[in-house]
Formats: C-alpha cells, structure tokens, sequence
C-alpha cells in the first residue's frame, strides 16, 4: 500500500458506523424540469451511483464529479444533495458538505438514519462547535433506541472533541500558519523533512510530471519525492529527485536526519534508509527485519546522534479506534536492538501517526487522534523527563490544528518554525504543505495557566525552551581549499563516551551537528592522510538555541606541522590531567600508530596572567603531563620531546578573557614523519 493511499484513507472514513451500508436512492424522475440537460443529469446520476456503491477513496471523488454535473441541472433533490454531502464528507473538502446535508436535510428530514452523526460532522468540519454537539446528541438518542452501546462511545467522543475545539478557538496558540504555495501543487503534498537549519526540505507528492504515472487503483499520479532548498527565507519551487529515490512506482518520504545527510523512505508497507554522498543520494536499503514487521511501518524519524530510531507501526487509519502506534529501537555498535513500543502516556487506543524527535533529543512531536484532539489527527508535543518519562501529551491548539487532519509535524531547531502537512480552505489542492511560525510558542495549555497565574504560565514557557546548539561549517584542505569528506566524531568528554560519528560531505565539505545542552562535548575531525582537528563545546545546561559556525582545515601530516589539542584539561594551576583529557590523547596515540615513524614535540602554553617564572613551571609540567600519559599508554617515550612556553607563543590577544583563554592550552607540533 502506498502512503498516500493510508493518508487519504484516514481523511475519508465516511461508511456509516452503525455496520450496514445505506441505500440512497435518487429517483430520477422526481429531478426531471424540463427536457434539455434532463437525459445528461440522468446519466450522470447512474454513473455517479455506480462509483458511489464501491465506498471507497476513489468511488466517492469519481461520484462526486457526476452528481455535482447533475445538481447543476437540479439542485433541489434531497437524495442527490444527500450523497454529494457524503461524498465531500469522504474527500478532503469535508466544509463543502455542509450546505448540501443542510438542503437534504430541510427538504427530507427521514432521508436517513445517519443525517444527524453526517450533519454532525459537516458542523465540526465548519467549527460550528455547537451545532455538531446538537447533531451528535439527536444521533445519540437514534443509537440508544437501537441497543448500540458502543455507537454511543464514539458519538460521545466526537461531543469531546467538540468541547475541545471550543476551548481550543478560545484560548488561541500563538502562531501563524501559512501556505507554502512554492511548494505545492494542485495535487497532494505532505510529509515534510528539514534539516535543523532548515537549508532543505524534502517531500511527497503526488502531481503530475511524476516517474511512474497514474496508479490505477485511485487514479491519483504516483507518489515521488520533492526537494526544495531555502534561500535567504524563501523556499524555492520543489523540484522531483530523480533516481535513485524514485521509481515507477510508490515512493515517499518518512523521516530526515538532522543534517540532512540521511533519509528514511516508505516503500511497499516498509521503511527504507538512503545516505547522500556528495550530490548524489545511494540506491534505498530497507532496514533490517526488526523494524519492518509483516505489519505497516510508515512514519519514521532518527535522533541528533542516530541512535534511536521512532517509527509508527499498525494500519493507521483502518478503524474506528485504530491500531497504529508509536515504536522505538535502539542501536549499540551498529546494531539495532529490539523495537519497544512506547507507554500509553503518549499511544492513546486511537490511531497516532507522523512521529518527529526534535534535535534537542528531548522533544516528541506526533499525530493522533486520541487524547485531547478536536477532531482527525491533531499535533501534540511531549517532553523527555530527566528520569525518561515522557510527559503528557499537549494538544499545540488552534490555528496550528483543526477538526480535519493536522499531521506529519517537524520542528526546525530554532523552535521557531514547525512545517507540517494540512487540508485547509485556502489549499492548493488535497493536502498541501503548511509553515507555522511560532513567536513565543506559547500554546493552548500555557494560555490556560496564563489565565489563572501569569508567573506559573512563564515558567512553563521557561521549560519549552529550546536547549541545543548547532555547530556547522565546512572541513576543507588548508592548503589547496578542497572539500574533504572527513570523519567526524562527537564525544561526551565527562563520561568518555562517543556520542556520534557522522561524515562531512564529500562534494561540499558541509558539516552539521546537533548538541543538546548540558554536556561537555569533544569534536575530533579526521581524515586519511591529515593530522585530526580537535574542538571544545562546553554548552551548560541553561545554555539556549544559538549556531556556532566553524570553518575547519584539515592539513596534511608534515614536519613543523602544529595542532590545538582543545579537549585537555587540567584543574586552575595544577598540572594533573583531568579524566576529561583521555579521549582526546587517545585520538593522539591512535595518529601515532597510524604513522609509526612520527616524532612529536609536546608543548604547553600559558596566558599573560601571573609571575611569568611560575607560567614557565606550570607550561612544562603540564607538557610533561601529557608526554607522561601517552606513554603510559604504549607510545614510545623516544618518539616524544616536551618543553614549556609560558607566555612567549600567543595565537590570540592576552587583552580579554576569550584570546586569554585560547592561550592556555596544549598543542604538538611534528619534528619528523
């Protein structure tokens, strides 16, 4: 099954819940004027029956189309604006329903037992709150007189979410959806990936101009994927990515990581990984079988270090109550472990979908239909608790959600603009791509809090706020300025553990990395033939967003060649190493044994501050301290010297904290190869 298939599937239950299909029957005699247009009008109405009789996706838009010819003849027939109400009801302009309902309706109020759940629905499409909940309780007494218990409990939830959805237009998100027209077509599009930096956008669609044509089973174009780049705020038009992503057949997004090196594709009920090499994408790869079970996995998104894996499996959309529901698996030494599926604070017994993991590796964004939705799938958000409990899932209110279906939400990093896909009045056509700017990201729950205690409602907003940091940049050779496709690994320097390892692109040299705050984090950037590049990020826990772009050069293994070890630490005026130095000269003794003949010089650096006498002493100890590890841990001491510098051998101003702290450091510099 294709994805769009499942997504259109999920907006078109519209087969009367009660278990037995209705006959409508519209007598054409009784719509007869006058003679002209009457044996077209005719017509129509049997070829709109035939394709109305199949109850499903295709059958209703197909019907739809004749009856609408035939109401242009005669629209004042209460059977045909009956099933042209149901029809819209299937489709993804379920508002239109609502004047036809009304007019079959008001012309024959017994045309069928499900006029009033049908009306019902129309009015919550139309955010007519109100007037739903009087449709669904008149429903709800037909229910009960004919013994249906459980036909109760839905009716009973849709009143719920129509309680929701007023309280929801009451108390507004603060934010601003707009349409991506750039973007979209007149055909579906949805399901939209970005990179943290939102520099790219992939995404599905199904309009013309695809690989593969038009799947005859729904007579929609083929999903194929889109790419579209964003330039100084403007998105460019979406252009189809070629081969090897897309075939002649079903091919559709499902997640992205967060630089954009890695996408995750849906294909055959499966999901499927694809890594970009240079300017060009690998041929897809499904992933391994404890992932793609024998049910349907089609949502999916990897974390900042490419660890944990999220994905939806069950057939969403098929029932009432629905089955599909959020996963998780974990990878160790590039293995993936066994999927768990995540607590029902976040699977509710309704249908969830669209699963996003925020790069800060905390935030949880998803679709469902459970909880506290008004109505369809609605975008909810859950943080990760210090203990890893998941929080309560928080509706993200109107204007971001709606009666209809809201789904297939992503966060950019900055936590300021979310892209999702909706079904809107303003739509280019089916379900279009939508951008949510989020001023303050103050939300339905938080505007209830600010109602009660402004003070409480600020501290909520405190703990929403983004804690990540996003270093990015380019490796390139310092001395010929070529891109290098280098190796570039991220450890936590407090518990000598490798966080990620993730590759610069090779056409581009572009880098980019995602660091949640709270951590001292190492960087060592390597490559064949060059001396490693070593960097520092020591983000606190209170640190916010904010973007650190460092350029880095990689040069080659030569003589008088120097290096920045910036990952070793000592305490303030002492010259014992800290454990947070040993991933680093780890790095170091591995360059060592990769070259078996290289000599290296040991140096150590101060600032200007203090007795200059005392700078020299504590340069060479410290030097000494580093030339004494690497030998402890098999370098031989005859390939190592050490001296101390003090002072003498600034690369930055003594003149403020920030050149200070640049000095103090230690570096090597190779004597021989």
């Amino acid at each position: 099954m294709n994805k769009i298939v499942i997504i259109i599937f999920l907006l078109f239950i519209g087969i009367p819940v009660w278990g037995q299909v209705e006959e409508i029957v519209i007598n054409t005699d009784q719509i007869k004027t006058n003679k002209s247009g009457f044996a077209e009008a005719k017509q129509n109405i049997k070829t709109g029956d035939s394709y109305y009789d199949k109850h499903n996706t295709g059958g209703y838009s197909m019907a739809l189309e004749n009856y609408l010819r035939a109401n242009k003849y005669n629209n004042e027939n209460a059977e045909l604006n009956y099933k042209i109400g149901v029809c819209y009801l299937n489709s993804v302009q379920k508002r239109n329903a609502l004047p036809h309902l009304q007019k079959a309706f008001s012309t024959n109020p017994t045309i069928s037992i499900y006029i009033h759940y049908n009306l019902g629905r129309a009015y919550q499409y139309n955010t007519m709150f109100d007037d739903a909940i009087k449709e669904y309780n008149l429903y709800k007494k037909e229910a009960k007189k004919n013994g249906n218990p459980e036909e109760q409990k839905k009716i009973t939830k849709k009143i719920t979410e129509c309680t929701n959805g007023k309280l929801f237009e009451e108390y507004p998100t603060d934010a601003m959806v707009v349409n991506l027209k750039a973007i979209n077509s007149i055909y579906p599009d949805y399901c939209p990936l970005i990179s943290a930096d939102e520099s790219m956008m992939i995404l599905t669609s199904r309009r013309e101009g695809n690989m593969g044509g038009i799947d005859k089973t729904d007579g929609i174009f083929y999903e194929d994927i889109y790419v579209s780049y964003n330039k100084s705020g403007l998105w460019s038009n979406s252009k189809n990515i070629g081969t090897p992503l897309n075939t002649d057949t079903h091919d559709a997004t499902v997640g992205l990581s967060p630089d954009g090196q890695q996408l995750f594709l849906y294909r055959d009920m499966d999901i499927y990984i694809s890594n970009l090499k240079g300017n060009k994408w690998s041929e897809p790869e499904a992933m391994p079988e404890m992932i793609n079970s024998p049910e349907n996995e089609n949502s999916a998104c990897i974390s900042f270090d490419g660890n944990t894996l999220f994905f939806v499996r069950g057939k969403t959309g098929d029932t009432e109550t629905g089955n599909g529901d959020i996963w998780y698996c974990n990878k160790k030494k590039g293995i993936w472990g066994t999927p768990h599926k995540l607590s029902s604070v976040i699977n509710s017994k309704y249908d969830e979908d669209g699963v996003f993991l925020h790069p800060d590796g905390r935030t949880l964004y998803f679709s469902s239909k459970g909880h506290n939705s008004m109505g369809g799938y609605d975008i909810f958000r859950s943080i990760r608790q210090a203990d890893g409990i998941w929080s309560k899932p928080e509706n993200l209110g109107f204007p971001v959600n709606s009666p209809d279906d809201d789904i297939y939400f992503v966060m950019a990093a900055n936590g300021k603009k979310g892209y999702y896909s909706s079904v809107k009045q303003d739509g280019e056509g089916f379900m279009d791509i939508y951008e949510i700017s989020f001023p303050g990201m103050i939300t339905y729950d938080d505007q209830m809090v600010l109602k009660q205690n402004q003070l409480v409602s600020q501290t909520v907003s405190e703990e929403k706020k983004v804690k990540l940091t996003i270093v990015k940049g380019s490796v390139t050779d310092g001395n010929t300025g070529a891109a290098i496709e280098a190796g570039i690994e991220i450890f936590d320097n407090s518990k000598n553990e490798t966080v990620m390892n993730v590759n610069s692109n090779s056409s581009t040299g572009n880098y980019l990395v995602s660091l949640p705050s709270g951590n001292n984090y190492g960087m060592s950037v390597r490559a064949d033939n060059y001396l490693f590049y070593s960097e520092n990020f020591d983000i606190s826990e209170k640190e916010e967003y904010q973007v650190i772009e460092k350029n880095i050069k990689l040069y080659p293994v030569k003589e008088n060649t120097k290096v920045v070890l910036k990952n070793i630490f000592f305490d303030f005026d002492k010259s014992v190493l800290k454990p947070e130095s040993y991933a680093e000269l780890e790095r170091l003794k591995k360059l060592m044994t990769d070259n078996p003949t290289l000599r290296i010089e040991l140096s150590g650096h101060t600032d200007n501050s203090g007795k200059y006498e005392h700078n020299v002493q504590l340069s060479k100890d410290r030097a000494a301290s580093v030339t004494a590890y690497l030998e402890s841990i098999g370098i031989d001491a005859a390939r190592l010297t050490s001296r101390g510098a003090s002072s003498d051998e600034p690369i930055a101003s003594n003149d403020n904290e920030k050149g200070r702290q640049q000095n103090r450091r230690v570096e090597f510099k190779i004597i021989s190869k």
